[in-house]
């Protein structure tokens, strides 16, 4: 053997010999069985933490059916929000003791999705976090046997009794309210892909709120969750200049609409004001600072994980979270 090769990993059976216990103990240490002693399984683990050794999961889990891994199928790992998700589930299994393996998948080609699906399904996960902003997927996720416990990270009515979601629609009709109360009437909505849930429902509580106030409003405009789709929008808006404020969708479009009203000439909020949704770490950092709607996404995740296995908080937790308006410098009250 060269002697550049790379050492054996410690072994069960190394653990064993020097704990002067035999192997099978060593597995009931691991798996946390009653029947061992505390002073031998104190001295077992001290010996692991000694040789660093760390038991081979997928073999810990044919023994005790128990995988600790919970599965994220993803649809859009790549936006802010699925992103943030993620590394949350992610924070709040670590600290349950458990992994999590993502798979990405197509919202658009159904085979993906069982694929996707198929795959987690193969590594024993113990629970499955469905985070596919897209309502195509739900349509597909409907017609399949899924045989673990799942949670889906969504708010518009699909597939009800296992979702769990910060409230889109509350988020949007804060957005709008705070418009509406510092005396704007002619506000213009741009929301984000047709297709994705948190889109319809942020559109749905912006018209719900300008409906409330019995104030018109024209369609929204849809669009595609970028900086570059909001900074071409608003240098079309302002050709009319209609408007005095605008709701975006999401803290990018509402970026490019920033650049797009400093481009003209113009000032925010001097000329027209601009609040997002999500509040990215960089939206206190936009100039000016960006009014928007806050998600928090790490209680999401610890209510989701709860959710999956049981925790001791898991029945009262609620189902739906409440958004957090924070107001910053991106907004006051027209000038007429």
């Amino acid at each position: 053997m060269s002697d550049t090769a790379r050492p054996r990993p410690p072994s069960i059976r190394d653990v064993a010999r020097l704990a002067g216990v035999s192997h099978q103990t060593v597995s009931r240490v691991l798996n946390e069985h009653p029947s061992v002693a505390p002073e031998t399984r104190d001295r077992v683990n001290g010996v692991m933490q000694e040789l660093q050794y760390r038991p081979n999961r997928a073999a810990r889990a044919l023994v005790t059916s128990r995988s600790q891994t919970i599965g994220i199928l993803s649809a859009s790992s790549t936006q802010y929000g699925p992103a943030s998700s993620i590394a949350a589930i992610e924070a709040a299994a670590r600290e349950r003791g458990y992994w999590v393996s993502t798979a990405n998948i197509d919202a658009s080609d159904p085979g993906s999705i069982e694929a996707g699906l198929a795959h987690l399904m193969a590594q024993s996960i113990e629970g499955l976090v469905v985070i596919a902003p897209q309502v195509r997927v739900f349509r597909v996720l409907g017609a399949l046997d899924i045989e673990v416990p799942y949670v889906t990270l969504q708010s518009t009515g699909l597939d009800e009794e296992h979702a769990l979601s910060v409230d889109q629609i509350a988020g949007a009709r804060l957005a709008t309210r705070h418009l509406l109360d510092l005396g704007h009437r002619w506000i213009y909505h741009l929301a984000g892909p047709q297709d994705w849930i948190e889109a319809e429902a942020r559109m749905r509580g912006f018209l719900e709120e300008m409906g409330a106030r019995d104030v018109p409003t024209t369609a929204p405009i849809l669009g595609d969750w970028t900086a570059e789709f909001g900074y071409f929008a608003g240098r079309e808006l302002l050709r009319v200049r209609d408007f005095t404020a605008i709701f975006a969708s999401n803290d990018q479009m509402a970026l490019g609409l920033m650049h797009a009203v400093r481009d003209e000439g113009l000032e925010v909020p001097r000329d027209v004001s601009i609040v997002g949704f999500d509040d990215i770490p960089e939206a206190g950092h936009y100039w000016p600072p960006l009014t928007t709607v806050r998600q928090d996404f790490p209680e999401l995740g610890r209510r989701c994980v709860d959710l999956l296995l049981g925790g001791a908080e898991a029945a009262q937790s609620r189902h739906t979270l409440a958004p957090e308006l924070i107001v910053r410098a991106s907004t006051a009250p027209p000038v007429f």
